[in-house]
C-alpha cells in the first residue's frame, strides 16, 4: 500500500522567540501525521474509537536534526516500526518539503486500550482487521 507523507506548513503561532518552531509542536505534528496515516490505510482513528479501541501512549522520543521556521513546509513520513498483539511502535521522519533535508525523527509507542473497560487489550482478538492492517504495514 502506498502511503503519502503528511504535509504540514509551519504556522507563525508555533514559533518561539528565536523564530523557529517550538520543540513541543513536533509532537503535535506527529500525532496529526499518525491520524492521517490511519485514514490512508482505510481505518481512521475515529472508526477505531467507535469500535471501542484507543491507543494509549506509552512513550515518546524526538530527535531534532535541523530547525524548521515559520512558513516552511515539511513532509512527515509515518511507518510502523514494530507490532505485537498488545502494542506498537510508530516511527516518524520529518523532512523539508523543498529540500528533502532531514529535520526531525521521532518514535511513539502505544498499547491498544479498551475505552469502555479502561484496560489494555489484544488488538488481534478485539479488532483483527486493524491488527492485520498494522501488521501488513510493519517494517520489521
Amino acid at each position: 500500500m502506498n502511503i503519502n507523507p503528511y504535509v504540514r506548513k509551519a504556522n507563525y503561532y508555533e514559533t518561539d522567540q528565536m523564530g523557529i518552531i517550538h520543540h513541543a509542536n513536533y509532537i503535535h505534528w506527529m500525532e496529526e501525521a499518525r491520524v492521517d496515516f490511519m485514514e490512508q490505510i482505510g481505518f481512521g482513528y475515529d472508526r477505531a474509537v467507535k469500535e471501542g479501541i484507543d491507543f494509549a501512549l506509552l512513550g515518546l522520543s524526538c530527535e531534532y536534526k535541523s530547525m524548521v521556521r515559520f512558513g516552511d513546509t515539511v513532509n512527515i513520513k509515518v511507518s510502523i516500526r514494530s507490532i505485537t498483539v498488545t502494542k506498537m511502535t510508530v516511527y516518524y521522519e520529518i523532512t523539508d518539503a523543498a529540500t528533502g533535508k532531514l529535520r526531525t525523527t521521532g518514535e511513539s509507542s502505544h498499547c491498544y486500550f479498551d475505552s469502555v473497560r479502561k484496560r489494555p487489550v489484544s488488538l488481534k482478538k478485539v479488532l483483527p482487521e486493524l491488527y492485520d492492517l498494522f501488521s501488513s504495514m510493519c517494517e520489521s
